[in-house]
């Protein structure tokens, strides 16, 4: 069969029945032909030059940086060229090479055509805290262009964005998201995403809307993401995520690259998989247990968690009972600082008591903030449950987190820059809940979501 030629692979219900302000030829029936999606035919098609280039964060994050990129099965090399950034051009004489290594992908989703890829991965280490590199990647068949990345500099201030579900209308509708977060804070440290990334778990030309949506973003500032309910189906989880990212595989066993820590000298990054504690009682175990250990053995100053399935619902009637009982004790033990997640497509963050089932119940001495959010198109609506401080609907955000000696500072904005929410978690210095500071704004009326 001759490739390449014009076909109609089949079409896809989208699955975003309910969401609001978003014309009905965006969210029924999508029918794919070569270039029908705006997308350049190498995002769906690999060729010899490297494409897909994205960081990833290491368990080390402040002496290397993971990346992983793809090419067409042709490319037998994996090559990372490395130097300390200069003024001019002058670093090309200085670099160093880092092999790769290589996985190949040959994979048809139901209805779409088939693609065959080699991923790349390496871990490009020996970097010191507070200098800034440059780095390509590819080989003899094609390089790609050089990208510049700053390291983060131990015990200093660390800042990085929390997105909720993108999952809809990626290239069209929540490229707008990430392209604002990172033109008003692009010297972040990392990009965080709490699951739902796209909304079939193994659609290729899904996954190339995402690296779309990001462009060289994410090649400059590395990622971290747990998986959603979207990255699964059936219980069978993305056959790309594993080749297409490259996450510290430090967590329990079989559930390598989703759940997984990060540590910085003062913070700690946990990742945890809500569709195997959802689904799985032997992981739901695992991950509770492996939770508490890390907390307790290798503790950090400032704790975060993400996960997809949050703990407390801005959906009505959503309540995820069973996962509150068994995680939120490990929080509470180990003052959990700040949890982030997705999946209810819309806005709500605030703390609750430490009485595990005591979900009616506002005490704000627990110190652990509970956020909601949603980056992409898709809306549902929101409840009015007393544990929000803050809540939106039909609103499109991104939060900007920043953590700085005894503060963590933290601002919501919507997708066209505008500051939404706002607080600080105050630390105590002998042990006692995190000091809750209000700085909500003054948020346009023609605005008011709630």
């Amino acid at each position: 069969m001759i490739r390449n030629t014009l076909f109609i692979v089949g079409v896809l219900l989208v699955g975003i029945l309910g969401c609001r302000n978003i014309k009905p030829a965006d969210q029924n029936i999508i029918v794919y032909t070569p270039g029908s999606t705006g997308l350049p035919n190498n995002f769906l098609f690999p060729t010899t030059s490297p494409d897909r280039i994205i960081l990833n964060l290491t368990n080390d994050p402040t002496h290397s940086v993971a990346v992983n990129w793809r090419t067409d099965t042709s490319v037998v090399e994996s090559i990372v060229q490395v130097a300390e950034a200069t003024h001019g051009p002058e670093f090309i004489d200085q670099t160093r090479d880092i092999p790769g290594k290589r996985e190949m992908l040959i994979y048809k989703p139901e209805n779409d055509p088939e693609v065959s890829a080699t991923y790349h991965s390496a871990i490009i280490d020996q970097l010191e805290p507070g200098k800034k590199y440059v780095y390509r990647v590819g080989s003899e068949s094609g390089w790609s262009e050089w990208f510049q990345i700053q390291m983060p500099e131990p015990d200093k201030k660390i800042s990085f964005v929390y997105f909720g579900d993108a999952q809809n209308s990626v290239k069209s509708m929540w490229s707008r998201v990430i392209r604002q977060a990172y033109g008003s804070k692009p010297e972040v440290d990392f990009m965080l995403h709490a699951g739902d990334l796209i909304n079939r778990f193994d659609r290729d030309v899904e996954w190339g809307e995402w690296f779309y949506a990001g462009s060289f973003i994410h090649a400059m500032v590395p990622a971290v993401m747990t998986p959603g309910n979207h990255e699964y189906k059936n219980m069978v989880f993305s056959p790309q995520w594993k080749k297409q990212f490259n996450l510290p595989a430090n967590g329990p066993k079989g559930l390598e690259e989703q759940c997984y820590q990060v540590n910085y000298p003062n913070f700690k990054v946990v990742s945890l998989d809500a569709e195997q504690i959802d689904e799985s009682e032997e992981y739901k175990i695992a991950q509770r247990d492996w939770l508490d250990s890390i907390l307790t053995h290798d503790p950090r100053k400032w704790t975060a968690i993400t996960f997809h399935y949050p703990i407390f619902s801005t959906k009505p009637n959503r309540d995820n009972v069973e996962f509150r009982e068994m995680f939120k004790p490990i929080f509470d033990k180990h003052k959990v600082d700040i949890i982030l997640q997705g999946h209810d497509h819309a806005y709500g963050r605030g703390m609750v008591n430490n009485v595990p089932t005591g979900y009616q119940v506002k005490d704000k001495s627990s110190g652990t903030m509970y956020v909601v959010s949603v980056s992409g198109p898709k809306m549902y609506d929101h409840s009015h449950d007393p544990w929000m401080d803050r809540k939106a609907g039909n609103t499109q955000l991104y939060q900007i987190i920043s953590i700085e000696g005894n503060t963590l500072s933290y601002g919501a904005y919507t997708a066209t820059g505008e500051l939404y929410d706002a607080f600080d978690l105050i630390k105590s210095d002998n042990g006692d809940p995190n000091q809750l500071v209000n700085k909500i704004p003054d948020f346009p009326e023609r605005h008011k979501t709630d």
